[in-house]
Parts: structure tokens; sequence; C-alpha cells
């Protein structure tokens, strides 16, 4: 479904990723983990369009998307849940999810749409007439990812969606993305948590100082000496 191949990121004369290639498929959740200052984040902002300094391949159903434009790898299907939730604050929870429908205004049908966002998220629809900026931080994550599922992506690529939440909410936030994945959207997870992640996750790459060092089995890494010692303080 997606396949990057040597890619390179800069922020500005400063590189970020180098050469980075991983392939996801039809129906997977993969991880990327890594810690802070890895590249996670770019190599997310880099997939959507984002990140405009770039060199290599990415190339999403067959078509390369490297030099596309942000709108138009939303349109063709790949959604950014970005760190940090990034909600529309004066708007009301459903006008921030309208604003998610809008790749799909000519197609979408509104309110089977918000129908389906409030079957999965139910507090959601408690809150729809309230302003996104008085919501919790595990309410406004899960406004970030209904408003990226009312586009209806193909895949979705979500940036660390445990960060600042209480352990409730994280065990909820990761049972609502395994109940995506079984809905047949792909999922591209950067995760802090990693022990989380490996365990959601069908396989995962390690992303060290901008290069992937390591790959495999979400449950094969999570046995992996190097990983427990680096990443788990074990």
């Amino acid at each position: 479904m997606l396949k990057i191949e040597n890619l390179n990121s800069f922020y500005g004369d400063v590189q970020v990723l180098f050469d980075v290639s991983l392939q996801i498929n039809m129906g997977e959740t993969i991880a990327i983990v890594g810690a802070n200052a890895a590249g996670k984040s770019t190599l997310l902002r880099s997939i959507s369009g984002l990140i405009k300094q770039k060199k290599g391949s990415v190339r999403f159903l067959e078509q390369q998307i490297i030099n596309t434009t942000p709108y138009e790898i939303a349109h063709l299907g790949i959604i950014h849940i970005p760190q940090g939730r990034r909600v529309f604050p004066h708007m009301t929870v459903s006008e921030n999810l309208a604003v998610g429908a809008y790749t799909r205004r000519k197609t979408i049908k509104m309110k089977q749409s918000l129908d389906k966002s409030f079957s999965i998220f139910p507090k959601l629809y408690e809150l729809k007439n309230q302003a996104a900026g008085s919501l919790s931080g595990g309410e406004q994550q899960m406004l970030a990812i209904a408003r990226g599922l009312i586009a209806e992506p193909r895949l979705i690529t979500i940036d660390e969606p445990s960060l600042g939440l209480s352990p409730i909410m994280v065990e909820n936030t990761f049972k609502v993305i395994e109940k995506i994945n079984k809905e047949n959207v792909t999922v591209l997870l950067v995760e802090q948590n990693v022990v989380k992640a490996l365990e959601l996750s069908k396989r995962a790459y390690v992303l060290e100082n901008g290069k992937i060092i390591m790959q495999g089995k979400g449950k094969d890494l999570l046995a992996d000496a190097h990983l427990k010692k680096a990443y788990l303080g074990m």
C-alpha cells in the first residue's frame, strides 16, 4: 500500500531522515518506535507532504507522492493525526468533525458519517456542541482521531496518541486504534509507549538518529535484547 525508499528529509540545512525505507501492506497496523528526536514525527510529516525538503521515493497505491501537496495526499486517502491533537479550539466538536469531512465533501453523507463517528466515540456525542478547546486532553485526542476517520482514510497515520493521557485514556485510545484497523483502515502508528505499540502492531520499525536500525514482528521486537535495554530500561 505504501512503499518508501531511501527517504531523506530536511529542516533547512539540517538532515533528519537518512535513507529510510519501509513498506506497509493493506490492512496492517505498523508501529514506528524510537527515542525522542529520532525522526518519527518527521517521517509522518514527510509522508503527508508537510515536509517540503525531501528526496527519495514515497509511493502510495503505486502512485509517486514525494512532491505532492498535503491536500492532494489527504484526498488520495492518507490522513495524518498530528501530535498534540491540533483541534480547532474555538469551534465546536461537530464543526471540527465537519472540517475533517472537507476532502470528501462531494461524496460524503454528513449525517451518516457523524453518526458513525459518534458510535465509535459516544462521549463526543455528549460534547458535540461544546468548544473543542474546553475538552480534556483525552477528549481532544478522541476528537482528533474522529476528525481523521470522517475523511474516510485508506491509511491513517497517528502521531503519539497516548502523549499526556491518563492510563485509562491510554487503554481506551489503543482499543479504538485496534477497532479502526479491524474496520479495514491501515494504520501507521508513532508511539512513545513502546510496549503498547509493539503489542498492537503486526510489524514495527525502530528509528534511531534518523535511520531504521531494526524491523520485525512486534512480538519479536519486544523480546529483542537491544530494544529492551535501549527503550524499556530492562
